[in-house]
């Protein structure tokens, strides 16, 4: 698999090469020259969701891995379920809250830890990587205790929930965790100076783990076909996608896959009023604000990493202008959209009622309808029981998180001290 950076077209990598470095030269993200359609969709959507995933990300990396190494990848990456939901009549929601930190980025933090396993050969690797959420415990949890890889994870001090938090910031080992004083692209943009330090790069062995790492953004791939093959035959044609939206990873790999032959008709990136791409496709013009705090806090995202790859296949023709939407969806129509999904029997957490929303907004007729389900309701327990007026049960990985000790530290909003901390650290 030849990958070229998005910056600088003159830096190409193999796939292994990219799993190891993260990001290109000048923070640039690795992008395929090329995605060959499959030719064989119908028996994928037959086959069981290892076996196809494993099918899939061969035909995505090429000859570099057998095929035996990529089935041992994914069967080690992907031991826990997902499941399809009928919310109303032609709308599902895939939920993907059933991994070991009941969000959606098990799949790729556990995919990319296999990867980086194998790739690395005992040599020392820190991964950097800034989360709004999520990312901090899917990652935490797939790298822990690993040999010779040590993890640094940024996250916005007090802007995100406490489920969240504790998740990986009580875990400890070779997990490191810095509360910063800023906002996650302040996060994000320290992550992305790391990368420019040779130094630092070649001391600590750096690596990221957010959705830039292409290891991440292959994997997502695989649970849009699943979607797909647990919706009756006749429906599969006229399926129409909606991702709830922050650093566009995830809507990334539900293109990808569309690309290479997934039958998807439409896709919508559902953001909340951090809406930097709604705006730039009606204007052209890209222009990030501050980045504004919401319900949704794992999309509070202004400069999302991963549109370089999504407006590259736009602009190359590669996926349709005119089928991709994205929609902002304000505070007070997330508590509303939540009520609403509440009394049709569906119990929602902010990120999904979004994603709803911006189903049913541009949702055809006699479209099919699947938006996501990103995150499990019990990590926002405090905002969903207050808006939907209901006591949650807390799941035992949570549960058993929330008793432990949070061992982050403080951290300016400074990248030297961030430095200065990694050396005396790590190395």
């Amino acid at each position: 698999m030849l990958l070229h950076n998005l910056k600088d077209s003159s830096e190409q990598v193999s796939f292994v090469q990219a799993v190891k470095t993260g990001l290109g030269r000048n923070q640039g993200v690795f992008f395929p020259d090329s995605l060959a359609p499959l030719t064989n969709v119908d028996e994928l959507l037959e086959m069981d969701f290892v076996t196809r995933s494993s099918h899939i990300l061969k035909h995505l990396i090429g000859d570099e891995l057998t095929a035996e190494q990529v089935s041992g990848l994914v069967e080690r990456a992907f031991n826990f379920d997902l499941e399809l939901v009928e919310v109303e009549k032609n709308i599902y929601c895939l939920e993907l809250f059933h991994g070991p930190t009941l969000a959606f980025k098990d799949f790729g933090g556990r995919f990319m830890a296999e990867c980086l396993a194998e790739f690395s050969q005992g040599n020392k690797t820190t991964i950097l990587t800034a989360t709004s959420g999520d990312t901090g415990a899917a990652v935490a949890h797939a790298f822990y205790k690993k040999d010779n890889i040590d993890v640094v994870i940024l996250y916005p001090k007090g802007k995100i929930s406490l489920a969240q938090q504790k998740l990986f910031t009580t875990l400890g080992e070779n997990i490191h965790c810095y509360a910063v004083d800023g906002s996650f692209d302040d996060c994000q943009a320290m992550v992305k100076a790391a990368f420019l330090d040779d130094e630092i790069k070649q001391r600590l062995g750096l690596n990221s783990a957010n959705s830039i790492n292409i290891s991440r953004l292959l994997a997502q791939v695989c649970y849009y076909f699943e979607a797909l093959a647990r919706l009756p035959q006749a429906q599969r044609a006229k399926a129409h996608i909606s991702v709830p939206s922050g650093n566009f990873g995830n809507v990334c790999a539900a293109m990808i896959g569309a690309v290479i032959g997934l039958p998807v008709a439409k896709l919508s990136a559902t953001t909340n009023q951090n809406d930097t791409v709604p705006r730039f496709l009606a204007s052209k013009d890209w222009s990030p604000t501050d980045t504004k705090e919401s319900l949704s806090n794992a999309m509070d995202v202004s400069r999302p990493n991963n549109w370089p790859r999504v407006q590259h296949m736009l602009d190359n023709n590669w996926f349709s202008y005119e089928n991709f939407y994205s929609n902002a969806v304000d505070e007070a129509k997330t508590e509303e959209v939540m009520l609403q999904l509440y009394n049709k029997g569906y119990l929602a957490e902010p990120h999904t009622a979004i994603a709803y929303e911006g189903l049913t907004r541009d949702l055809a007729t006699d479209g099919v309808g699947v938006f996501l389900a990103t995150a499990h309701p019990a990590k926002f327990k405090e905002s969903v029981e207050r808006i939907l007026d209901v006591e949650l049960a807390m799941p035992k990985p949570l549960a058993d998180a929330l008793a432990k000790t949070c061992l982050a530290e403080d951290l300016a909003n400074d990248y030297h001290v961030l430095r200065e901390a990694l050396l005396v650290k790590l190395a």
